[in-house]
């Protein structure tokens, strides 16, 4: 069982940009998006093509306001992803910690308990040696395994610089 819930502990450091920000990722990422710029494509051609009438023209072929409009609007989106990325990356890490925050707790708590078992097991005269053994090989096996992502880790970052 978690001991903080990570929706509610990222949630709580949201401020008015990173809601803003997230606002318009997600609507930039979905189908009405793209509806909206078919739309609003299609008429900004028609009117400019003289198809509305000429007294709607005000963007002439080839189009030059309507190819400035899109580059600042791809400009701004590809920031808001960004950003928005960023802090699906630092949720992540938030994320990461709090379970490995768990992990530990109940690597705590299986160390109380198999302590509390050897103390019964001592009083009532039950060998198990064979436990205690599995659970011994079942930690050195863990720690090999973190030694090695570690050290994969590293070496990664090693080979990045």
């Amino acid at each position: 069982m978690a001991l903080i819930n990570p929706n509610s502990y990222i949630r709580q450091f949201r401020d008015f940009e990173d809601k803003l920000s997230d606002g318009i990722t997600a609507f930039a990422g979905n189908i009405k998006f793209v509806y909206f710029h078919t739309l609003w494509f299609g008429l900004w051609i028609a009117a400019n093509l003289g198809l509305l009438g000429a007294s709607y023209m005000f963007d002439k072929f080839p189009f030059g306001l309507l190819t400035m409009v899109v580059s600042l609007e791809a400009i701004f989106l590809s920031t808001f992803v960004m950003i928005s990325q960023n802090r699906s990356a630092e949720k992540a890490e938030i994320r990461a910690q709090l379970d490995y925050e768990t992990d530990l707790q109940a690597e705590k708590e299986i160390a109380v308990i198999m302590k509390t078992l050897i103390r019964l097991a001592e009083k009532q005269g039950v060998d198990i040696t064979d436990l205690a053994t599995e659970m011994d090989d079942a930690h050195h096996l863990a720690k090999r395994e973190a030694d090695r992502r570690t050290e994969a880790r590293h070496k990664r970052a090693r080979a990045r610089r």
